[in-house]
């Protein structure tokens, strides 16, 4: 229970010309005696769907015992060590969807929209593409996204132009370049037609979306230019409200604005370095650096969900394909930092020891940046718990050994509470080719108050997952 004085709108924002901002959840925002649950400001669930293509190098991921997490997490998940209370590990799953069409090769590679269905998409190269049904980050976003200023976040690190292949095999570009569909309006008796939502790449355009509402072109460019921040345009509104509030938080609202400005810094510098490297053929605002894009993408997101701007996001970490090669900074999991061979081309490690470990590098590194995700939601708090208390972040991919292209025994991993509804420090082991990645999608939509009889490819429902 919270006490407070003074009692303020949970949606509140500061404007001016060229920009809106949305406050995190203050105690003020929570009326007097009032327990939390009963109030406005009570939890709010968020959820979090993030892919990359290729599966994990087999033996390196796959937790030793089944039940509680081993004392001494696998090599590839070993940077979750922060958040294992929260973390859930999935083994066994069998993503049919992915699977290429019987007598064909190849075209599994041009399947990420299965992701987040469980559903082959139809195969085509035209604008007739579908995949069948919304994907379920947009049935969460019509269930809990409709009072917010942004239904549903979708974001990428890879732009489809530079490292990575398009399309292929008679397949739509559109089914890898976004894993984020929604549901077109249709006539009875029609079958369900949907469309691909674009994946931002660029930083300064998702950080205009959520705090530079109706600023041009020409705005954003004098500020940047003049070094400024969208926060000085709302300081005197600032600074009245902050005469309002207690102690707590006044301290709230200075780290939430201080992240505001420490990420426009970021912004910034990333678009004057693009400025000045003519050979890099990046738009600007968007880092050279993997490293930084993807941090600052998920710095993103976590400001949206304090900040209540958004509950529902996902990101797109590679296309298939893809040839990226990954700088490791040095750290714990990397005391020697290095450099990985391209990501697709190590995903073919022929079953070779020396190679398989190269493999697992990308992904022990992929997982890391989920890990830092986690750990940011983690230090966020949110009412009574912390934003990784409320939200659910899936992880994952639709291939197992990706040097076979097989299908079965595909990882996913889950970070976050869920809002109370998901205990973490679990492996959770399905028998190989029995569990569809649909039964997953389907008890994640129950998490979210959504009940259906069947999403995908679906059978039943992960009953370990209660």
């Amino acid at each position: 229970m919270f006490i407070a004085k003074k009692h303020i709108r949970r949606r509140t924002f500061l404007k001016s010309a060229g920009c809106t901002l949305a406050l995190p959840l203050l105690d003020a925002m929570i009326p007097a005696s009032s327990a939390l649950a009963e109030t406005a400001a009570a939890p709010r669930p968020r959820f979090m769907g993030i892919f990359f293509p290729h599966g994990m190098a087999p033996g390196y991921w796959v937790p030793e015992t089944v039940g509680a997490l081993p004392d001494k997490l696998p090599y590839i998940l070993e940077g979750l060590g922060k958040v294992r209370e929260h973390t859930t590990v999935l083994s066994g799953l069998w993503s049919k969807s992915a699977e290429p069409p019987e007598g064909t090769t190849g075209s599994d590679h041009w399947v990420a929209a299965a992701y987040l269905t469980a559903i082959k998409p139809r195969k085509t190269a035209g604008s007739d593409a579908t995949v069948g049904s919304a994907t379920i980050d947009q049935t969460i976003a019509a269930k809990i996204g409709t009072d917010t200023l942004l239904p549903s976040l979708q974001l990428a690190v890879e732009d489809p132009n530079s490292s990575s292949s398009n399309c292929g095999e008679g397949y739509s570009c559109s089914y890898t370049n976004s894993i984020s569909w929604i549901a077109l309006p249709t006539k009875p008796g029609e079958v369900q037609r949907t469309s691909p939502l674009p994946m931002e790449l660029n930083s300064q355009v998702v950080f205009e979306r959520l705090f530079g509402s109706g600023s041009t072109p020409e705005v954003r460019a004098a500020r940047m230019r003049e070094n400024r921040s969208i926060l000085d345009s709302v300081l005197a509104e600032l600074a009245n409200l902050t005469k309002e509030l207690g102690a707590s938080d006044r301290r709230t609202v200075t780290q939430y604005t201080d992240e505001i400005r420490e990420i426009e810094r970021r912004i910034q510098l990333a678009a004057k370095a693009s400025a000045t490297i003519p050979e890099i053929d990046l738009p600007p605002g968007i880092p050279d650096s993997f490293d930084e894009h993807i941090k600052l993408q998920f710095d993103l997101v976590a400001l949206a969900f304090r900040a209540d701007i958004t509950r529902v996001a996902t990101l797109l970490g590679a296309r298939d394909l893809t040839a990226r090669a990954y700088v490791f900074p040095k750290s714990e999991l990397f005391p020697n930092g290095g450099v990985s061979p391209g990501f697709h081309g190590a995903s073919h490690h022929q079953e070779d020891p020396v190679q398989v470990k190269r493999y697992a590098d990308i992904n022990r590194y992929h997982v890391s940046t989920l890990a830092y995700f986690a750990e940011k939601l983690k230090s966020i708090p949110d009412g009574d718990g912390t934003l990784l208390d409320r939200s659910l972040v899936m992880y994952g991919t639709n291939m197992g050994n990706s040097n076979q292209h097989q299908h079965f025994d595909v990882p996913h991993i889950f970070v976050g509470g869920a809002n109370g509804q998901l205990k973490g420090n679990r492996h959770i082991a399905c028998e190989r080719k029995t569990v569809p990645t649909g039964n997953v999608l389907l008890s994640v939509l129950d998490l979210f108050g959504i009940h259906q009889d069947v999403q995908g490819d679906s059978t039943g429902r992960l009953a370990q997952l209660a």
